[in-house]
């Protein structure tokens, strides 16, 4: 009955991910933590699940030509380095043993949450302030300094993710979009699932070394999701997919309300 339940749950967030691009680990983990896994168990499992999932999506953006690997390195770059440091600053056993631990990865699930829901409300704003309502002074700003904004968004992502599971997705994407404005919106896309694959990677291997990766787990939800972000995907344009983007913007500011004011991990 838990594989099952497990399967159906892969096969929920993937769907969602086929459909609106969005859910990972904005569903996945907040999901995980529903079923009772521990903070740590929840979080370390679905990096290595958005690892494996947007592996398919990279190489796919790739064959297209929607990769911008210059991107991709300089968020790398700053990602990558930083999952390693902050696996290495919370791998004390005193602390990773102490309810400090998994209060700290839920609030950061619950911040990160919020923020995802405030993209999604204003994805759209942003993009048409970058292109058409920017003051020349600041996107001069940003051209000139692009590469250094790149590889301080990759240092924050490397945190964010890292501690939460969130962020390689609609954040990271919604500000690059920012940077950089005249890009095409899908070669940004792209560049933002390619990155998340070694960031994801990376920061979950951290918590398999750790102790904290369920395998069966993670099997069964990826027998779940694959297939369903396919479907999805094939029936994107038969959907309304506003109105399912709506229904996971209030979903995740819901949680992560909860995350933030309401819940301790004891």
């Amino acid at each position: 009955m838990e594989l099952i339940l497990h399967i159906s749950a892969g096969a929920l967030v993937g769907f969602a991910i086929g459909i609106t691009g969005v859910g990972g680990g904005s569903l996945m983990t907040p999901l995980l933590l529903l079923f009772g896994y521990p903070a740590p168990v929840a979080i370390g499992t679905d990096l290595l699940y958005a690892a494996i999932t947007k592996a398919g999506g990279a190489l796919s953006h790739h064959r297209a030509g929607n990769v911008d690997w210059s991107i991709v390195r300089l968020l790398a770059l700053g990602s990558v380095p930083t999952a390693i440091l902050v696996h290495a600053a919370i791998s004390q056993t005193t602390f990773q043993q102490s309810p400090g631990f998994g209060e700290l990865l839920t609030f950061s699930l619950g911040i990160m949450l919020i923020v995802t829901a405030i993209i999604l409300i204003f994805k759209n704003k942003f993009r048409e302030k970058a292109v058409d309502n920017k003051p020349p002074f600041l996107m001069n700003f940003i051209q000139r300094r692009r590469s250094g904004l790149t590889f301080s968004m990759g240092i924050v992502l490397g945190v964010c993710a890292t501690l939460s599971s969130v962020g390689a997705g609609a954040f990271a994407a919604a500000i690059l979009l920012t940077i950089y404005s005249q890009t095409r919106t899908v070669q940004i896309i792209g560049s933002d699932i390619a990155h998340a694959v070694p960031l994801t990677f990376i920061a979950g291997l951290g918590y398999l070394f750790a102790g904290y990766v369920d395998l069966m787990l993670l099997l069964s939800l990826l027998v779940g999701s694959l297939p369903a972000i396919a479907l999805g995907s094939l029936l994107s344009d038969r959907v309304p997919e506003k109105t399912l983007q709506s229904l996971l913007t209030v979903i995740l500011l819901g949680l992560g309300l909860y995350y933030t004011m309401f819940n301790k991990i004891h």
